[in-house]
């Protein structure tokens, strides 16, 4: 009986560059990874600022294991901070016009606006978890750029 030359030989893998098509992880745990990520964004509701974290902690934990959950964790990341940003330009604007009293008018305007990416992202967590590649229309293509790049 001839023993395989390679059995019991402790050599390690090489690491692989980018991201692996499909690792290990089964397409239910992609699923629920990358709706977790949109998800993120209610931790906004709580903390302030939450939601971009749990999406970077997502991805840092993620992007080797699934391409998928890598690319939603960090569209819902850029996307909340896109968010973020707009809301505080808008908030600003409101409250510098509200000393003379046209921003008042604005705050009703602010707060259905403030509500914008909540419901967004939690449309495309739905969407996510039904098996739908959910992209956010300029986000995606700057997250999929992004990886050819890398």
């Amino acid at each position: 009986m001839q023993q395989d030359p390679n059995y019991g030989n402790q050599r390690e893998e090489p690491r692989l560059t980018g991201i692996p098509v499909g690792s290990g992880m089964s397409l239910q745990d992609e699923r629920t990874w990358s709706m977790l990520s949109h998800l993120s964004v209610l931790l906004n509701l709580i903390t302030g600022i939450g939601g971009p974290i749990a999406a970077l902690v997502i991805w840092l934990v993620y992007k080797d294991r699934s391409r998928r959950v890598a690319f939603h964790a960090l569209q819902s990341l850029w996307y909340q901070v896109a968010w973020a940003v707009i809301l505080f330009v808008g908030w600003t604007v409101t409250f510098i016009l509200s000393f003379i009293f046209i921003g008042f008018l604005l705050i009703p305007v602010m707060l259905l606006v403030s509500l914008v990416p909540f419901v967004h992202q939690c449309y495309a967590a739905y969407k996510v978890y039904q098996g739908v590649d959910y992209r956010y229309p300029v986000i995606a293509d700057m997250v999929d750029k992004e990886h050819r790049i890398a």
